[in-house]
């Protein structure tokens, strides 16, 4: 069923948005809805927002639940920033796997508005006015002309939430079309499998070794791949192992059908996940 991505300034009215949402779907169908939010994983918002790797992990657990929760007769809807372009890519690409609609609300605030709002919280639910204005600095609006960010339903602060056309946009639309990047293909080659462990076994032990006369920033080549490890820092064989285990679990139901290719894959999958 289909995905709701909120999206607004810290303290612009998400919460109550999808809660609002929520009562809706829940009366007027008789699918679940589940909301997945920062408040559902119990972390303290001042210190993960200014942590970059902290909030790399947040977003990669609410991620992970949406992936858990979207199935074909529940309607989850990710209360979050959800600030980061790339991050709503990311989500776009895991509805199109899973062959479902989505949409975004965004509520639209000015920064003085959200701002206030901020400040009348109570104080264990406010964000510092130093992380207040870093958010809203760093925030990346959406855009409708994106593919990933449409549709999109504008939300002032006095408005009336458009639940016709937000449900005619989940439910009567039709899913993205998966692509090859995408769309789980059935294992084509019987070796497949062997071929996967072999080749990023020997990928993890060309950088385990060569970590021991290179240093961070240097880059690491490995057998089959054209394209080079990139690493910034140390990173130990228990980190490597947790990669590749995740590298092949995603791949087992992406298969490629040229196995040269694994190697090439693989270092982008590392390269993407410890820089």
């Amino acid at each position: 069923m289909p995905l709701v991505v909120m999206c607004g300034f810290p303290c612009s009215g998400k919460t109550r948005r999808a809660e609002e949402l929520k009562v809706h779907f829940e009366q007027s169908s008789k699918a679940k809805v589940h909301i997945v939010g920062d408040g559902a994983l119990g972390v303290d918002k001042n210190s993960v927002y200014a942590d970059s790797q902290k909030e790399k992990n947040v977003r990669g657990s609410l991620k992970a639940e949406v992936e858990r929760k979207v199935n074909k007769d529940d309607i989850v809807i990710l209360d979050s920033l959800n600030y980061i372009k790339g991050y709503r890519y990311e989500l776009f690409c895991l509805i199109k796997h899973a062959q479902t609609p989505h949409c975004l609300v965004y509520c639209l605030t000015s920064d003085e508005q959200s701002s206030s709002w901020n400040s009348g919280r109570e104080a264990a639910e406010q964000y510092t006015q130093d992380i207040f204005d870093a958010l809203v600095l760093r925030y990346e609006a959406p855009d409708s002309r994106n593919r990933w960010d449409s549709p999109l339903f504008s939300i002032l602060k006095d408005d009336t939430l458009p639940f016709e056309a937000i449900s005619d946009a989940l439910f009567k639309r039709k899913a993205p079309a998966p692509n090859q990047s995408t769309q789980s293909q059935p294992l084509s080659s019987s070796n497949f499998l062997y071929e996967l462990d072999k080749i990023t076994q020997e990928v993890l032990v060309a950088i385990f070794n060569s970590q021991k006369t290179s240093v961070p920033g240097d880059l690491i080549s490995v057998p089959g791949a054209t394209e080079k490890i990139e690493l910034t820092r140390g990173i130990n064989m228990a980190e490597l192992r947790k990669l590749r285990r995740q590298f092949i679990s995603y791949t087992k139901t992406h298969p490629t059908e040229n196995t040269g290719k694994i190697s090439n894959m693989f270092v982008q999958y590392l390269n993407k996940s410890l820089n």
